[in-house]
């Protein structure tokens, strides 16, 4: 089986990801910018992954609007985003992102990467800054709010290998 590792990562979580998951399977890599559907269409699972920018995962249209092309091959796509990962995120990314259709066909994985504000590019900077006010606004933090509002100060990373085992077994026991 042929697999194909495809990412977008605009502040390099997601860029690590793919090279682990990369290189545990034995698979080609390419920047979302450097592959078309017509080249996904030459191998048998197509691994994808993405930043979440609110909610929303970084270029997966690439993939999403190609599905019906793609449908007979392993989807597999993933997130990495700052947020702790709950049941209730992985299903808010799912059904923000995918159709109940398009769900039928696609694996989706979240992995917890980082937040560093001074990677970011100006425009995401501002959106981000948005973020800060909206939860500094609150009368009550999460946890998780409160390590966000941590992290404009200090950039936190937490990316592990290990996150992606699941995502592996998946891959290798579809083959």
């Amino acid at each position: 089986m042929k697999t194909v590792v495809v990412y977008k990562s605009k502040s390099g979580f997601t860029k690590k990801y793919a090279e682990w998951i990369a290189k545990e399977l034995s698979a080609e890599i390419f920047e979302a910018s450097r592959i078309t559907a017509d080249m996904m269409m030459d191998y048998d699972t197509v691994v994808y992954g993405g930043g979440l920018y609110a909610v929303g995962i970084n270029g997966v249209k690439l993939v999403t609007q190609n599905l019906n092309r793609l449908k007979d091959k392993k989807i597999i796509i993933f997130a990495t985003g700052a947020s702790s990962p709950s049941d209730d995120v992985v299903k808010e990314i799912k059904d923000k992102n995918f159709t109940s259709e398009q769900q039928k066909y696609i694996r989706f994985f979240y992995l917890r990467g980082g937040f560093d504000y001074n990677r970011l590019t100006l425009f995401n900077k501002g959106l981000m800054n948005l973020l800060k006010l909206k939860i500094k606004n609150k009368t009550k933090l999460t946890p998780d709010e409160e390590g966000m509002l941590a992290a404009y100060e200090k950039p936190v990373d937490f990316t592990t290998k290990g996150n992606i085992n699941d995502l592996i077994s998946y891959v290798t026991k579809q083959k």
